[in-house]
């Protein structure tokens, strides 16, 4: 089945980094990236995904979003006054870079949903059923981004997910603390692509060192997992857990390991987004 949507959650409350996203959106906290003239520059790392995507092939959106989340529809917006203030200014590399995210933005259709209470990343994305109807999609965590030098990470998912007529495709990453993760018990098929036995998330005792990246390609049985996916002790209703259920149910799911020279990055703490500035000020 051919991938034209994604989902990207992003209502989460980021708690982590209180203060700092006690009203902004840790989806929209700067991140170092390389304007249009090939310069550094500061972006929301949620624009980052936003452009990879788009290089990626992706035209239509579906963004879920919570409470105090409107910097990001704000932000996704076409604002014409503040590019024309740049422009009388003489700010032209500003102006480019923002006429060339515009132009993305332009040439995609994005919906907007509400989640209003957090209610786990697996309720995030059964809010987009009807977005995706009967159609595979992406699902793309909002506060995570991969540096890799395949020509696009989101096509390579792709790729991987239409020739193993796979239900659900996801990025794996060795880590040295699983326990934090969600976690995989795989074979290895070769090549890097791994058919997923087991799904657990957080795991006292990991089956491996492999941690799922909230990366996936999923075909529309998916929704129907959610359905039957119930809430955690926290009462939140996990992704990982609906993987399983498919599993359980004789669906083929496959992974993708990430090679040494590629990096997950998310912002989820103060370490991890310090980790995360560090690395992509070093790719510009």
């Amino acid at each position: 089945m051919l991938v034209r949507k994604t989902v990207i959650p992003a209502a989460g409350y980021g708690t982590r980094l209180f203060p700092a996203t006690k009203e902004e959106p840790k989806e929209m906290l700067p991140v170092f990236a390389k304007g249009s003239d090939g310069k550094v520059c500061v972006k929301p790392l949620l624009q980052l995904v936003f452009e990879n995507l788009s290089h990626g092939g992706i035209r239509e959106y579906c963004i879920i979003t919570g409470r105090s989340k409107r910097a990001i529809e704000d932000h996704f917006t076409q604002d014409m006054l503040s590019l024309e203030w740049l422009e009388k200014r003489g700010k032209e590399d500003a102006a480019e870079t923002l006429r060339d995210f515009y132009a993305i933005l332009e040439a995609s259709t994005i919906i907007w949903i509400n989640q209003p209470e957090p209610k786990g990343f697996g309720d995030a994305v059964s809010k987009a059923e009807l977005f995706c109807g009967n159609e595979s999609c992406l699902v793309h965590a909002g506060d995570t981004l991969i540096l890799s030098r395949r020509r696009s990470y989101v096509q390579s998912l792709i790729d991987t997910h239409v020739v193993k007529s796979s239900e659900a495709t996801f990025y794996v990453k060795a880590v040295e603390k699983p326990q934090l993760y969600g976690v995989v018990e795989s074979e290895d098929t070769g090549q890097g692509i791994l058919r997923v036995e087991r799904v657990v998330e957080k795991p006292k005792v990991p089956p491996s060192n492999l941690a799922i990246v909230p990366i996936y390609a999923f075909n529309p049985i998916i929704f129907k997992a959610l359905e039957k996916t119930q809430p955690d002790e926290r009462g939140e209703k996990q992704l990982t857990d609906a993987i399983q259920t498919l599993i359980e149910w004789g669906r083929k799911v496959y992974a993708v390991q990430l090679g040494e020279d590629e990096e997950y990055l998310d912002i989820g703490t103060p370490e991890t987004y310090w980790y995360a500035l560090k690395k992509l000020y070093e790719s510009t």
